[in-house]
C-alpha cells in the first residue's frame, strides 16, 4: 500500500498485453492502469505531478517525455521509471504473468536507492597523439590541428609525403617502446631511430638536396639501407646540428590525452581499450569514426570506482611466493596488476566488468556497481513477492543493463517473451554475478538462476562458478538444472529463447531464507550453502549426506594435504592468508580449519619439502569449522641432556641434510648433530682435551 503522495501509473502500451487491474488488486497492488499514457492519458501523469506526489511511471520506452514533463514541474527527483511491457507483459504466458507483474512492481515502488558509489574523477585536455605510417598521420594531424592539439609520432614512410610546411604541431619519428596509462594520462616511450632530429629541424630541406643517393625524402627520413656515409647532409645543416647518425639519446618520452593508433596492429592489446584510445587500423571510415569518438572524452568526467579492494583478504603473495592471480589472468583491461603481496587495481583503466570479483576466492575484489547486498535486497523482494501472490518455480534471470536488456526486448517483440516464471533482474555487468548471488538467490527462494552473458568479453568464469554450484547442489541432492549460463544478444534472440523456453523447473529449497546478503562474499556463501544444507533432499534419503563433495579445481573450497615429508617447519602458516593453517601452541602440530581455506597454492609454494597438496572440494560436516591436526609430532630431546631441541621430523631433516658435510665426517661429529646447542660445545671441548694432536686455542698464533 502506498501513501497519498505516491502514484503508481501502468500502462500497456496500447492494449499490446493484458493489464489486470482487479487481479493486481487482489494481490495487493495498488495502481492505476492505463491504455496510451504517454499520449491522450499523459495528463494525469502531469496532474500528478502538478500536485507534489512520487509517480512511478511503468515505461521505459517514453522516459524523455516523462522527463521533460517532470522539469515543467522541476519533480525530476519525484518520478520513477520500471519496464513492464518486455519483462512481463509481452509474453506467450501474458495470462500467467500476475505474480511476476506483482514482484516487479514492488521491487520497483519499495526498494531504496542504493547507496552511492565512490567515483574517480577523469579529465582530458586536446592534446592528441597520433601513430602510424606518415601518410595517414600528418594527413589526419594536418584536419585535427583545428580542434585538437596534435603530435604525430611516424612510425613508417610512405612515399612522397612531405612534412607541412608550416611547424604548427611535434612531428617525431621512430619505433614506440611502450605506450601505458589511460585517459588524461597516456605515456608514450619511443626510440629515435632517424638520424635527423624533427624537433631540432627548421625544415629547409637543404639536406635533401645534399644526398648524393637521395637517401633522405622530403618526409626528413633518412633511408640508412640508401646512404653511402658522404655525411654531405651533416655539412649542409650546418649549425642547426639537426643531424647526428652517433646520436645516442634516442630514448623519449611524452604525455598525452588522447591516442590515435593508426597501426596496422594496435600497440594496446587488449580486450578492452582504455577510454582515449582508438585504433581503427587502415580503414579511412574507421579511422574518422575514431576520431569523432576521440572529441566527445575532452573534458572532466566522473566515472564509478567500480570495485572495492580489501588488502587485508588478498591471498595474491607472501613472501616473495605466488599463490592466488585469479584476477590478473582475467582482467580485460589490465587494470589489475601484482603489487607485493597483494594486487592493485587502477580505478582509471577499470571498465566495470566485476569478473575479477567473481573469481576471487577470498572476497577481497567486491563489486559494488550495484553491491551484492542491494542486489540481494531486490532478488529477496521479488521472490518473496512473486511467492505471496502465488508464483511458482521462479527462475531469476541477471543481466546486463545494456546487452542483456536489449537482448530481453527483442525477444519480447520477435518471440514468445520471457516465460511467466522467469524473473529478470538487470546488473551493471553480467560478469560480476559470482558464485554467491547465484547460490544466495537459490537459497532465498529460486528453482533457478540463469545468467544471461550478453555483453560478456568472456563466459568462461561465469561456467566455471556455475560448474561449482551445480556439483554442489546436484550432491545435495537438489534434482534438474539449476544453474545456466546463457550466451545469447540481441541478434541471437532465439538461442535466449530456447534456453528459457525449454527449461525444466528444478527442485528449489522447501524453505526460503530469510536473511540477507552480505558484503563479504565468504559469509554469504557460508549462510547460503549452511541453508542449502540444512535443507537439502539428499539428508531424507538413505545414504544421506555425503561428508565432502568433490569439485574441481579452481574452486574457492578445499582442503590441504600433508605427506609424510612434512617436517612441521610451519612455512606455510606464515603463509597462509587465511588463517587456516595454524600452529598448535600446546604441541608441535599442524592444524587446519577446512571453512578458513581458499585453496590458494600459497602454502604449497611456501613450502621448503614440497610436503603440501590441494584437494578442492565441499567438507558440509561441522569438522570443516574446528581445526584438526594435519601433522603431529613427538619432541625430539638433547641425546646428552634430554633438553627439548623442536619437532623430530625437523631435526631429524636436518641431521640427514648435514650428515654428509666434511666437518661431520666422524662418528663422533654426527652424533653431537642430535645435541643441544650447549652440549654440543662441551662434547667438542672434552674431545679437544683427549686428543693430543687437537690444537688448542693457546697455541694458536697471528
Amino acid at each position: 500500500m502506498h501513501d497519498n503522495q505516491e502514484r503508481i501509473r501502468l500502462c500497456d502500451c496500447n492494449r499490446s498485453f493484458s493489464l489486470d487491474a482487479g487481479q493486481l488488486a487482489a494481490a495487493g497492488v495498488v495502481a492505476s492502469c492505463h491504455h496510451a499514457l504517454c499520449a491522450q492519458d499523459l495528463p494525469v501523469v502531469d496532474a500528478d505531478l502538478a500536485a507534489g506526489r512520487t509517480v512511478f511511471v511503468s515505461c521505459t520506452q517514453e522516459t524523455a517525455l516523462f522527463g521533460e514533463l517532470a522539469d515543467t514541474h522541476e519533480a525530476g527527483q519525484r518520478i520513477h521509471f520500471f519496464n513492464l511491457r518486455e519483462n512481463a507483459g509481452r509474453s506467450a504466458e501474458s495470462a500467467q504473468a500476475a505474480p511476476k507483474l506483482a514482484a516487479l512492481i514492488a521491487a520497483a515502488t519499495t526498494l531504496p536507492a542504493p547507496e552511492p558509489v565512490p567515483a574517480v574523477q577523469m579529465q582530458a585536455g586536446r592534446s592528441l597523439l597520433i601513430i602510424g605510417e606518415a601518410g595517414a598521420a600528418l594527413g589526419w594531424a594536418e584536419r585535427l590541428a583545428g580542434s585538437f592539439d596534435p603530435a604525430v609520432l611516424i612510425t613508417q614512410r610512405a612515399g612522397e609525403v612531405e612534412l607541412p610546411a608550416a611547424n604548427e604541431y611535434p612531428v617525431w619519428s621512430g619505433k614506440v617502446l611502450s605506450l601505458s596509462g589511460h585517459l588524461g594520462e597516456f605515456e608514450l616511450q619511443w626510440q629515435q631511430r632517424n638520424p635527423i632530429d624533427l624537433e631540432l629541424c627548421v625544415r629547409c630541406n637543404a639536406c635533401v638536396k645534399a644526398c648524393p643517393e637521395g637517401a633522405i625524402g622530403f618526409d626528413l627520413q633518412v633511408d640508412v639501407d640508401a646512404c653511402r656515409g658522404h655525411r654531405a647532409c651533416v655539412a649542409a645543416c650546418g649549425e642547426i646540428g639537426a643531424i647526428d647518425f652517433a646520436r645516442t639519446d634516442t630514448a623519449r618520452s611524452e604525455r598525452f590525452d588522447l591516442v590515435l593508433d593508426l597501426s596496422v596492429e594496435p600497440l594496446l592489446k587488449r580486450i578492452e581499450l582504455p577510454d582515449g584510445y582508438a585504433a581503427p587500423g587502415r580503414d579511412p571510415f574507421e579511422q574518422a569514426l575514431a576520431v569523432q569518438s576521440l572529441g566527445e572524452f575532452i573534458g572532466e568526467f566522473e566515472k564509478p570506482r567500480y570495485v572495492a579492494f580489501d588488502a587485508g583478504l588478498c591471498a595474491h603473495s607472501r613472501a616473495r611466493k605466488t599463490g592466488c592471480t585469479n584476477c590478473i589472468e582475467v582482467c580485460s583491461t589490465e587494470a589489475i596488476r601484482s603489487n607485493g603481496d597483494v594486487i592493485a587495481v587502477d580505478p582509471w583503466l577499470c571498465k566495470g566488468c566485476g569478473t575479477c570479483s567473481t573469481v576471487c576466492p577470498s572476497g577481497a575484489l567486491g563489486f559494488q556497481f550495484p553491491r551484492v547486498p542491494d542486489v540481494g535486497l531486490r532478488v529477496k523482494t521479488l521472490l518473496s513477492e512473486y511467492a505471496r501472490t502465488g508464483g511458482r518455480d521462479a527462475c531469476i534471470v541477471f543481466h546486463a543493463a545494456e546487452d542483456g536488456a536489449a537482448a530481453i526486448a527483442r525477444l519480447a517483440r520477435r518471440g514468445r517473451g520471457l516465460p511467466a516464471r522467469v524473473i529478470p533482474v538487470e546488473v551493471w555487468s553480467a560478469d560480476a554475478v559470482g558464485l554467491d548471488l547465484m547460490l544466495g538467490s537459490l537459497a532465498l527462494g529460486a528453482c533457478q538462476v540463469a545468467v544471461l552473458a550478453a555483453g560478456s568479453h568472456d563466459a568462461a568464469p561465469l561456467k566455471a562458478q556455475a560448474g561449482y554450484g551445480q556439483t554442489i547442489l546436484s550432491a545435495l541432492g537438489y534434482a534438474g538444472e539449476h544453474l545456466r549460463i546463457i550466451e545469447a544478444d540481441a541478434e541471437e534472440w532465439q538461442a535466449l529463447e530456447r534456453a528459457l523456453w525449454s527449461w525444466a523447473p528444478a527442485t528449489g529449497i522447501a524453505v526460503p531464507a530469510r536473511f540477507r546478503l552480505l558484503p563479504k562474499k565468504r559469509e554469504t556463501l557460508d549462510f547460503a550453502l549452511r541453508h542449502l544444507v540444512q535443507h537439502a533432499p539428499a539428508a531424507q534419503a538413505a545414504p544421506g549426506l555425503p561428508a565432502a563433495i568433490a569439485l574441481k579445481a579452481g574452486a574457492p573450497f578445499g582442503q590441504v594435504v600433508v605427506s609424510d615429508a612434512c617436517t612441521l617447519c610451519m612455512a606455510c602458516t606464515g603463509a597462509c592468508p587465511a588463517g587456516a593453517l595454524r600452529a598448535a601452541t600446546d604441541s608441535y602440530r599442524l592444524d587446519f580449519i577446512e571453512r578458513n581455506c581458499l585453496q590458494c597454492g600459497l602454502c604449497v609454494a611456501s613450502c621448503p619439502e614440497s610436503a603440501l597438496a590441494l584437494e578442492p572440494r565441499l567438507a558440509l560436516g561441522e569438522e570443516a569449522r574446528r581445526a584438526r591436526a594435519l601433522r603431529e609430532a613427538d619432541m625430539f630431546h638433547c641425546t646428552a641432556c634430554g633438553k627439548a631441541m623442536g619437532a623430530t621430523p625437523l631435526i631429524e631433516s636436518m641431521i640427514a641434510r648435514l650428515s654428509g658435510h666434511s666437518m661431520f665426517a666422524t662418528e663422533a661429529e654426527r652424533a653431537r648433530l642430535r645435541m643441544c646447542a650447549d652440549c654440543r660445545v662441551i662434547d667438542m671441548m672434552k674431545s679437544e682435551s683427549t686428543s693430543s694432536s687437537a690444537v688448542k686455542a693457546w697455541d694458536l698464533s697471528e
